[in-house]
């Protein structure tokens, strides 16, 4: 089973990570596109990626800004499973840009 990431252990993965916040408890990068048809192209990219890891992140879309979400609901806080995501999730929103 999958070991939840201590504090100082998310600080260092969160300082690889674009634009991504958050503790132990949960990770979160919110982005914005250029418009609502981008938005959706990123999340469908997401999705095929989530997919292929086995790990999907909540995903909170309003427009043309969504929020990724990452945390390993079993275990009850991030993994490097999240970490993994956050970084796939990090290289879709670039191609994007």
């Amino acid at each position: 089973m999958a070991e939840v990431l201590d504090a100082e252990a998310v600080r260092t993965e969160l300082a690889g990570l674009e634009g991504w916040t958050g503790d132990p408890a949960g990770i979160a990068r919110t982005v914005e596109l250029p418009a609502f048809r981008d938005a959706i192209g990123v999340v469908d990219r997401v999705a095929v990626v989530a997919d292929e890891l086995d790990h999907h992140p909540d995903i909170d879309i309003r427009w043309r800004t969504v929020t990724f979400r990452c945390a390993t609901h079993s275990v009850g806080g991030v993994t490097r499973r999240d970490v993994e995501l956050a970084r796939r999730i990090d290289e879709i929103v670039r191609g994007a840009a």
